[in-house]
């Protein structure tokens, strides 16, 4: 397909550290991130919802010369400011693709909830409405799709959840994810790598971005049921006891366990059919090497999946550098391009009826 072997190569003092890869991409996003220039757009949902994403036009024309639209889903609480998102937009932009980055409901601290719901961990609808979005305001546009840490269990979800979400869509691209919420539960509580540490921080993070929407989201709730929930919010200390305490409830979900069930991408990623890049790093802290399982059965079962496992890069890291300091860009920003582009040449050059944007009925028809 032309898309060649990219050897990552962490920098030398301190690359080879999962734990420094993921503390650097937690705290500084990436290196002089640039500031892409995007316009933002709200999507009225029919909860009552608003969901938000950020509108990025390429800067140039695609090598192909076609139309082409990554649409991004990012990680836990993040969003299109983000430094990471920042860095891969800009560069993404610069190589002719048109950019639309989900903010993540709740996620951006100056726009307000304007029904009692955030986002979850597998919820799909505001990606869903923005994909919608993309192919009707850009009808001859194709769709490369990109989800990063949570972002890659939802638009893995939202791609095995109906076909037709696949159409129009020339390959999708996981970076870190967990594939398995439920197989996750139990690893996030062991000390190993740090990662009942890592959920404590986690978890923080999420008390501080429920917290500072309360009154949307608990406003209509009895003081009693309020009182209770904030007190449950204020003693967690993992991620687990907020989705249980708080996440699940938004969807209805009467148990921990059916949450997860009902939310992890596992159990759709196999209706996935378009080509498939899953990148897992075996150093992320986050992400027990029990999960990494799934992908690796998934890449042997279907021709259409890639699993690309690095040696080093942490949680969202990868970063690159010859001794002490990170280049800005990473090697996960140049293998998903690189990726994409030889998907958009290897669409080019297959035989028309057997692109994606033609039906198996136009196909026929033109054979006959």
């Amino acid at each position: 397909m032309g898309f060649q072997e990219n050897v990552y190569i962490p920098p030398l003092l301190w690359g080879k550290s999962g734990h420094l890869q993921t503390a650097l991409y937690g705290k500084l996003g990436r290196v002089s991130s640039p500031h892409p220039s995007g316009i933002r757009k709200y999507l009225p949902m029919q909860d009552g919802a608003t969901s938000t994403f950020d509108l990025f036009e390429p800067v140039g024309d695609h090598r192909t010369g076609d139309d082409i639209t990554m649409v991004i889903c990012p990680g836990i609480g993040n969003h299109s400011e983000k430094h990471y998102i920042r860095t891969f937009v800009d560069y993404a932009q610069k190589d002719g693709y048109r950019c639309a980055v989900l903010n993540h409901l709740g996620a951006l601290p100056n726009i307000e909830l304007t029904s009692p719901r955030m986002f979850t961990y597998g919820c799909t609808w505001e990606f869903a409405a923005m994909v919608g979005y993309i192919k009707r305001a850009y009808p001859q546009t194709q769709l490369i799709v990109v989800g990063f840490s949570l972002g890659g269990n939802i638009v893995c979800k939202f791609l095995g959840e109906n076909s037709v979400n696949q159409e129009r869509v020339l390959c999708c691209v996981s970076v870190c994810q967990g594939y398995s919420a439920l197989r996750a539960q139990e690893t996030f509580l062991q000390w190993d790598q740090f990662r009942r540490f890592y959920n404590f921080l986690m978890a923080d993070n999420m008390k501080k971005i429920i917290l500072s929407h309360r009154h949307s989201l608990f406003g209509g709730s009895s003081v009693k049921t309020i009182d209770a929930d904030y007190s449950r919010l204020y003693t967690a200390t993992s991620l687990m006891q907020i989705d249980d305490n708080i996440m699940r409830k938004f969807h209805g979900h009467s148990s921990l366990k059916e949450y997860y069930e009902k939310e992890s991408c596992v159990h759709y990623i196999h209706n996935v059919n378009v080509p498939l890049l899953l990148v897992n790093s075996a150093d992320d802290p986050l992400v027990h090497d029990s999960l990494l399982a799934i992908p690796r059965t998934l890449a042997a079962k279907k021709s259409n999946v890639i699993f690309a496992l690095t040696l080093h890069g942490g949680h969202l890291g990868f970063f690159e550098g010859e001794v002490l300091f990170p280049q800005p860009l990473t090697w996960m920003d140049k293998v998903i391009v690189g990726y994409a582009n030889a998907m958009c040449q290897w669409e080019k050059q297959k035989p028309p009826c057997q692109s994606s944007h033609f039906s198996e009925g136009a196909c026929q028809e033109e054979e006959s």
